[in-house]
């Protein structure tokens, strides 16, 4: 009887280990990448955040709107998870959730949060630490007004982070949210909140080939300014 390296107990040649394989083979930044001038950086962050955020689109990164946000639960255990970023000015970056969420009540417990950005196609990651805040019911309401019947369907459930007894449960209540949302575009979610992260210090990367990377990090003084410094990739 002629052995199956590929059936379960068979004995014969392993078949690859397709994971490591996989891993190894990657490489990345191996088409040009942007420079970046330090020396003529903006004085503060935002407006290094936009023109950044602008080039990477325009580079064909796809979704450079998704951003990582990390929190702490009640414990000190740290969280992540991948949102969207709603806007980026003076007061900070822009992001929305339920206040009932996982990331919400984590961020009511403890508002310092820490967020993320990475674009491949141009090699380049910004990070944002700072403190939290809730915006008021008319501001959120308002994020929430700008953006898609889905969007509003999935903020009418208001249940997210809960346990979820089935997927069938997931399909029936979706579908009543999404006729709602269709009938009544201004329906109300009373949890839907809108939060802003003001920076207290923000980090800028630019990926080299040769691994001689350019980090600026921006910090915060106690007098509102930003100061400015190079990092050791």
């Amino acid at each position: 009887m002629t052995s199956d390296a590929s059936g379960s107990g068979q004995t014969g040649e392993a078949a690859p280990d397709d994971f490591h394989a996989t891993l190894h083979s990657l490489r990345v930044w191996d088409s040009p990448l942007p420079g970046f001038d330090t020396e003529a950086a903006p004085a503060e962050p935002v407006a290094l955040f936009r023109e950044w955020f602008v080039h990477a689109a325009r580079a064909g990164q796809l979704e450079p709107h998704t951003m990582s946000l990390a929190t702490v639960d009640e414990q000190g255990r740290p969280d992540v998870r991948t949102l969207m970023l709603h806007d980026a000015d003076v007061r900070g970056w822009h992001f929305a959730s339920h206040a009932t969420s996982a990331k919400g009540v984590q961020l009511a417990g403890c508002p310092e949060a820490a967020l993320g950005f990475y674009w491949p196609s141009v090699g380049r990651q910004v990070r944002v630490r700072g403190r939290v805040t809730a915006c008021g019911p008319e501001e959120s309401r308002a994020d929430l007004a700008v953006r898609s019947r889905g969007a509003l369907a999935a903020a009418l459930t208001g249940r997210q982070s809960e346990v979820l007894a089935s997927t069938q449960e997931l399909a029936r209540v979706s579908a009543a949210a999404w006729e709602r949302a269709g009938a009544e575009p201004d329906a109300p979610a009373p949890t839907w909140t809108r939060y802003v992260l003001d920076p207290a210090e923000v980090e800028f990367f630019q990926g080299d080939a040769a691994r001689r990377h350019v980090r600026l990090r921006y910090s915060r003084t106690a007098g509102g300014s930003w100061e400015r410094e190079l990092l050791w990739p």
